[in-house]
């Protein structure tokens, strides 16, 4: 009986995460790869099936591959000088006084900030003429009326500008988390042995916080794909679908043009590509972790 016992019971208390990870994560992963397999266009007909012919139509489609360029655009102008801002933040405040307890907090509140409300807020930010930014670049170089939104070779930028602010916080706090579980005793001794304060960033810490920067990049990754909020709200995939990313043309799929099978085809396509990704950073993570050994 004994022995029943602690069999199920890791199984019982571990079953509502399981069965939420089945419900809300599994399924609709199960559910978008069958669907990407017939054709859902017409409302209240039997679904045919058309085998790779959503997909076929994926890569004929021109708007697809503009969001997938313009997708992979936004994750270099958020996720690396997001990352990097992160870390020179979290190295900057990494001492635990009262000034840096209030700066930790004042760089995380964006975080703390609905995506949505961020959006409204930005548009403030981004007005032309009347808005902040025009405001003082205006005392710097005169007059400005800028579209930052209305403009396809600013949208983006300005899209991923909003990104940056909102999400630097959050990830310092994790860098934060590493860089106090470093040993004292690795700084020290190395700078016993004479290494300048630069050199004891790169050749010691930095090494030594891979595994919190590997999370931290994926995390960055996902958040970079998944937080489209601020595109429907400011732009809507335009000018010319100049912001249009993945999940956005996805999402248009679905509930705009009620094309299920291409947005599911387009659906797998992306959590493949994100799966791929995550599977190479662990490997080099695993990697490095056994050099470090």
């Amino acid at each position: 009986m004994m022995m029943t016992k602690k069999t199920w019971l890791p199984w019982l208390i571990l079953s509502p995460s399981l069965l939420f990870l089945l419900l809300f994560t599994y399924f609709p992963l199960v559910r978008s790869v069958y669907d990407s397999l017939f054709d859902t266009r017409m409302a209240g007909e039997t679904a045919s099936y058309v085998g790779m012919g959503n997909f076929i139509r994926l890569f004929e489609d021109a708007v697809f591959w503009q969001s997938l360029v313009n997708n992979l655009i936004y994750i270099l102008l958020t996720v690396v000088p997001g990352v990097a801002l992160a870390l020179l933040l979290a190295v900057a405040l990494w001492e635990n006084h009262r000034v840096n307890r209030w700066l930790r907090t004042a760089f995380f509140f964006p975080m703390i900030i609905p995506m949505v409300s961020a959006a409204a807020l930005w548009l403030f930010i981004f007005m032309p003429g009347m808005g902040m930014l025009d405001y003082y670049l205006a005392k710097l170089f005169g007059p400005m009326n800028n579209n930052w939104l209305g403009r396809s070779n600013s949208a983006l930028y300005a899209l991923a500008l909003i990104g940056v602010w909102k999400f630097a916080g959050y990830y310092m706090l994790f860098f934060l988390a590493g860089l106090q579980s470093i040993p004292v005793s690795a700084r020290e001794a190395a700078m016993m042995e004479g290494a300048t304060p630069t050199q004891i960033l790169f050749k010691v810490t930095l090494p030594l916080l891979r595994p919190t920067l590997s999370f931290v990049v994926t995390t960055a990754l996902i958040y970079s794909i998944t937080q489209i909020d601020h595109v429907a709200v400011m732009t809507r995939g335009g000018p010319d679908n100049a912001t249009s990313v993945l999940l956005y043309y996805i999402q248009n799929l679905a509930w705009d043009t009620h094309d299920l099978g291409k947005a599911s085809a387009a659906t797998f396509l992306t959590l493949a590509g994100l799966f791929a990704f995550s599977f190479i950073n662990l490997k080099l993570l695993e990697r490095g972790a056994h050099h470090e050994r």
